[in-house]
């Protein structure tokens, strides 16, 4: 088994439940010195997707999961890394027991573009599942978006 880092809808326990059913929830903490951006808009979805970026003055709030193997392929394919949208890359995450290292998804894509409103939606409605706090909630839900049919 092996940790992953989720820090976008897989934040959302339900959603992550469903896609990886036999990796249990270890805690939540935060990749220290990241932040969370869009990019990949020109994928052609809805508005762009997102991903995270190192930056010293920023940190990112993430759910911690004890993948299996089998779990680990599943969301692979969920995510798209099978095709190269998303890589693999190692974080720390800093914790309330200590310091864990553990993978995540990076979109391999340029950052930049907004993502719709509804993509917000689900990204601030899964961290406020996995208990974040309420002003980082609130600063997703803050953020700038795609303006309907564009």
């Amino acid at each position: 088994m092996t940790l992953h880092a989720a820090y976008g809808t897989n934040l959302d326990p339900a959603q992550m439940i469903e896609r990886c059913p036999h990796s249990p929830l270890q805690g939540t903490g935060w990749l220290q010195g990241w932040r969370m951006t869009f990019g990949g808009e020109e994928h052609g979805w809805d508005g762009a997707l997102a991903t995270i970026v190192q930056d010293p003055f920023e940190q990112v709030f993430v759910a911690i999961y004890d993948l299996t193997r089998e779990d680990e392929t599943l969301l692979d394919g969920w995510e798209s890394a099978d095709s190269g949208l998303y890589r693999k890359t190692k974080v720390r995450v800093a914790t309330m027991t200590g310091e864990a290292l553990a993978w995540t998804y990076v979109l391999d894509a340029y950052e930049g573009g907004l993502p719709s409103a509804s993509y917000l939606g689900v990204l601030a409605n899964a961290a406020e599942a996995a208990s974040a706090p309420t002003d980082y909630v609130a600063a997703i839900r803050a953020r700038p978006c795609r303006s309907i049919g564009h």
